[in-house]
């Protein structure tokens, strides 16, 4: 079977590509307020590291790195945003979703941690040799803006979206350290990330139901007064 065989240096620099278009959904998920937006942007997110799995796959010859894209092309762009969709309507979410932190100092916040994220994997892209090594510090950025975007959110369902774009960051530094996890591996997470996400959606609805509110502050607020 014929296959192109593409220079090292322009696989690294699509693969690169690739990378700063996930770290670029990261950064707008962290500064985006409304709902919709964000899981529009989660669903691009997904897209972009389902590219660069199955890309990274051809580059390395990695057969089982087109399993695991096409399962993060069925469960993350087009599942889990259905999911998400179907969750928002139910709980009639329409306003804008409040931070606690003001979007300029949240940027500022993100950019740092980026180049945190570049000093702290520095020594390991010294040591590497796989094409995927320069993503690294990407995946590991995604993961810090996920983190971030849970801690300054206020509403439970935005909170959960930092989540699953933890999710995306860990599956992406897997792909980018040792191209990607063993398959039996990969298909225990997605199940499990979606039994996850069925059961947000149940919580969803009974604190809704008991509360009649999803926000953080509001909840801690109801317990305080308890």
């Amino acid at each position: 079977m014929f296959k192109f065989y593409m220079p090292v240096n322009v696989a690294s620099h699509i693969i690169s590509f690739l990378a700063a278009l996930v770290l670029l959904t990261a950064f707008g998920m962290l500064v985006q307020k409304r709902i919709y937006g964000l899981i529009r942007l989660f669903t691009w997110q997904g897209l972009f590291l389902s590219l660069n799995t199955a890309f990274v796959g051809y580059v390395a010859n990695k057969h089982h790195l087109y399993i695991s894209a096409l399962l993060t092309l069925s469960l993350k762009v087009i599942l889990l945003p259905y999911i998400l969709h179907i969750l928002i309507q139910r709980l009639k979410i329409r306003k804008e979703v409040e931070t606690i932190v003001n979007v300029p100092m949240t940027m500022l916040i993100g950019i740092a941690l980026v180049i945190l994220s570049y000093h702290l994997t520095a020594p390991i892209r010294e040591l590497s040799n796989l094409t995927t090594r320069s993503t690294l510090a990407v995946a590991l950025a995604t993961v810090m803006l996920g983190l971030l975007m849970m801690i300054t959110r206020k509403h439970a369902v935005t909170e959960i979206m930092g989540f699953l774009a933890m999710e995306n960051g860990l599956f992406f530094a897997a792909t980018s350290a040792t191209y990607g996890m063993p398959l039996v591996v990969e298909f225990g997470v997605a199940f499990d990330l979606l039994m996850a996400a069925f059961i947000f959606g149940i919580f969803f609805f009974q604190i809704n139901t008991a509360f009649d509110s999803l926000s953080v502050e509001q909840m801690a607020r109801l317990k305080e007064d308890d």
